[in-house]
């Protein structure tokens, strides 16, 4: 088919609306992840950990921390899987990639060698779960050297392995903590069924959902040939643009100011951020204190369909303030620009429970 001749404003609307950042904001966690797909898990919380800022920058002064623990452990409508919130809806299409799991030959290897151990893990959990990994005992025959991120118990590996292959699931947390138990007991029975082809077919189609316009060939956001063509005033690249988005591109649901946690999805694909947004996002969590410009985990400032800036703030606990250190302005604001984000910084603070310092209000 002919592809669609997006310009440049079209494609930032279409990419903000999908990730949920326009005027009209979703209702409730689990809308958020069923239209993002996951929702990342980190604990790194100068400002609030990454999961609870991500449904914040969403849903706004309504959302409570406990409405995230409540969908995924008691409502049983979002699993926690390789570090992120995912909505039950997409369990039945990671399966069949889950059973086939692992392909790498060291990976298979190292399960095979210990055999019995992965038997162990899951007679103690059939028996006792749902249980913490300290809880369960280190029987491995093989070891895997420590990393950097893990030691030397490889009771953590087995349970990731196990996890990855649908076998144990998370059932729910204690504090960062992670308790384990049978696939069996976490899941909803009676998942529906898909072979590997329909099962890709079908993830590739809820990745352009989220994304809403992403490069034909992405390593970032494997999209494949879900969608529809498009091309993008300005762009020599091919995209694809999920047709519900063009259709909706004729409603003005107008913008808002939005401050993204450094994990947030909507910055996950970087080409596409420069590409389309002219915003070329680096973390500086990682440099040298003397190479960063913006701050440890400055979070960007996004106002209608463009980022403006970068907030570098932390949370002070025992003076129970939000501390801003630097609104860093990637562009010139009109006042009433301005106005906005130190509203949204605000609204922030009033979130948390603290007061704001660094920021006129």
């Amino acid at each position: 088919m002919t592809p669609h001749r997006l310009t440049r404003d079209d494609a930032r609307r279409i990419i903000v609306r999908a990730q949920l950042l326009e005027a009209d904001r979703p209702g409730d966690v689990v809308e958020v992840a069923e239209q993002l797909g996951y929702i990342k898990i980190d604990p790194t919380a100068p400002i609030a950990s990454c999961e609870h800022t991500v449904l914040w920058s969403r849903i706004g002064w309504s959302y409570e921390t406990g409405q995230l623990t409540k969908a995924v452990e008691g409502d049983r409508l979002l699993f926690e899987f390789d570090g992120a919130f995912r909505p039950v809806s997409l369990l039945p299409l990671m399966l069949p990639a889950m059973r086939r799991w692992p392909q790498r030959e060291s990976s298979r290897q190292w399960l095979e060698a210990n055999a019995r151990f992965r038997v162990d893990v899951l007679a103690r959990l059939r028996a006792e779960g749902p249980l913490l990994a300290a809880e369960i005992p280190d029987t491995a025959q093989v070891t895997r050297a420590p990393d950097g991120w893990s030691g030397s118990n490889q009771v953590p590996h087995m349970l990731e392995f196990l996890m990855r292959r649908g076998e144990v699931a998370i059932a729910g947390r204690e504090g960062r903590h992670r308790r384990w138990d049978l696939a069996e007991r976490v899941y909803p029975p009676d998942l529906p069924e898909y072979d590997d082809e329909e099962a890709a077919r079908l993830l590739a189609e809820r990745r352009l959902q989220a994304a809403g316009l992403a490069k034909q060939k992405s390593p970032w956001t494997p999209v494949g040939d879900a969608g529809e063509p498009a091309t993008v005033e300005g762009s020599r690249w091919r995209f694809r643009v999920d047709p519900d988005a063009i259709a909706a591109l004729a409603e003005d649901r107008g913008g808002r100011a939005a401050l993204l946690n450094p994990y947030d999805s909507m910055l996950f694909d970087r080409p596409r951020l420069t590409e389309v947004f002219d915003f070329t996002y680096v973390l500086e969590q990682f440099k040298p204190k003397a190479q960063r410009h913006y701050g440890f985990f400055a979070h960007p400032i996004l106002l209608a369909d463009r980022f403006v800036g970068m907030l570098d703030a932390e949370v002070d606990r025992d003076r129970e303030v939000l501390r801003v250190n630097a609104v860093h302005e990637l562009m010139p604001l009109e006042p009433e620009e301005h106005d906005m984000v130190r509203a949204e910084v605000a609204d922030l603070a009033e979130w948390l429970g603290v007061s704001v310092s660094g920021i006129d209000r």
